[in-house]
């Protein structure tokens, strides 16, 4: 049998209200394609199919419209879908007995039952056993003691989660010894590296765990929570990482899947990098220098490339401001947008005490008094030129509006 391992496809995200519903629609056109070209027998999603716990209806219908392609193009491929920390389990659960009739198990959320997280699937006369375990949540591994420090309450989570794959081991032990064995889990194991945009739902990385609470009766380890393509702890131990990097730190990452094949008693691990259909980039330097780099920016995404600015300047320039705001808001070329952008100085003025004297009473001067003497530091600023006196009256309407009462 040959097995796809994948996870963390979070549908329905989002980066600075930039959706990645279109991204998320090549991979999965990418994903399908290459399950028939590799006639993939078992399609493994480890946790964080969602974004949020509650999905919205444009999430759902993509979730559904993939399912749709997948079982349409590829009906003998079996799925096995888990929840992550990002997934809510009743949302997650709520069509798995519809979906199981579609040939697709569904465990969104930890069972009382350990044989219910327990996948049997059979091929011609080949078989193997997946134990599909969701997130774990507090609930599912610790029980809460007023009183405890943080400390004692790290070490009761770690102590739970290694608890329970101890019993998922003893249960294949008692029911599936002869079989091949797939452990899915969606956790944080020591030494694995994470990017921005993994949220820790349980205490954090201090509960993390060794990779060998899994021991050695799994053939393979299919994790999900970090980004980031990687072993941990063993070649058999992998996260598969994000199928599209969903934040600026996984830009440099080689997005992949993994997929193995059963022989000769073990299973042969093939990483396969996912095609780039868009870049995140991060341009910096000064103000003339970005902006030569974003006009000379060029593409061969399918989508448009995401980029962030950092802009930094030697003296405050107002200037320099309103020049980077416009250009984040019209950059000037198509290939790109631009989501985020900073402006730092590196003689930036300190505040009153700079602007006003070590010495000085501040309550002898007025906001706008104040407001003058700010904008005479700035040398592209003329203090008897139309743009300082548009300034001054600008400053002085917001003061007066957050002077009205309330009622008026």
């Amino acid at each position: 049998m040959k097995i796809l391992h994948t996870s963390d496809w979070h549908i329905g995200k989002q980066l600075k209200k930039v959706d990645f519903s279109q991204d998320l629609d090549y991979f999965f056109d990418w994903l399908i394609k290459t399950i028939q070209e590799q006639k993939i027998d078992v399609l493994l999603m480890s946790g964080d199919l969602f974004d949020t716990s509650n999905p919205s209806q444009a999430a759902l219908k993509q979730y559904y419209e993939f399912l749709k392609k997948m079982i349409t193009h590829n009906a003998d491929c079996k799925i096995v879908i888990t929840g992550g920390n990002h997934d809510g389990p009743l949302a997650l659960n709520a069509p798995k007995d519809l979906l199981q009739i579609l040939n697709v198990s569904v465990v969104g959320g930890v069972s009382e039952m350990m044989e219910d997280m327990f996948v049997k699937i059979n091929k011609d006369k080949e078989s193997l056993v997946v134990a599909a375990i969701p997130f774990l949540r507090d609930k599912d591994i610790r029980t809460a003691t007023t009183g405890q420090s943080y400390q004692e309450k790290t070490q009761q989570t770690r102590e739970g989660i290694q608890s329970f794959f101890h019993n998922v081991i003893q249960h294949y032990r008692d029911n599936y010894q002869s079989l091949p064995f797939i452990v899915m889990g969606h956790l944080f194991v020591q030494g694995a590296a994470v990017s921005e945009s993994e949220r820790q739902i349980q205490v954090g990385n201090l509960a993390g765990v060794n990779g060998s609470i899994f021991g050695t009766d799994p053939h393979y380890v299919a994790l999900g929570h970090i980004h980031k393509p990687q072993t941990a702890g063993a070649q058999h131990v992998r996260y598969s990482g994000s199928p599209i990097p969903l934040s600026f730190s996984e830009k440099n990452d080689t997005k992949q899947v993994v997929i193995l094949e059963w022989k000769n008693d073990t299973f042969e691990i093939e990483p396969v990098a996912v095609p780039s259909f868009r870049k995140l980039i991060t341009y910096s330097g000064t103000l003339e220098e970005v902006k030569a780099k974003i006009k000379n920016h060029r593409s061969d995404s399918h989508l448009k490339d995401l980029v962030e600015i950092i802009v930094e300047e030697e003296q405050e320039n107002m200037s320099i401001t309103q020049e980077l705001i416009a250009l984040a808001s019209d950059p000037g070329n198509d290939n790109l947008i631009i989501i985020s952008h900073k402006l730092t100085f590196r003689n930036r003025v300190d505040g009153l005490a700079s602007l006003l004297g070590e010495t000085a009473d501040v309550h002898r001067y007025s906001p706008l008094d104040i407001f003058r003497k700010r904008i005479g530091l700035d040398e592209s600023i003329s203090t008897d030129s139309e743009f300082s006196q548009e300034l001054e009256q600008a400053f002085s309407e917001i003061l007066d509006e957050l002077n009205q009462e309330p009622n008026e």
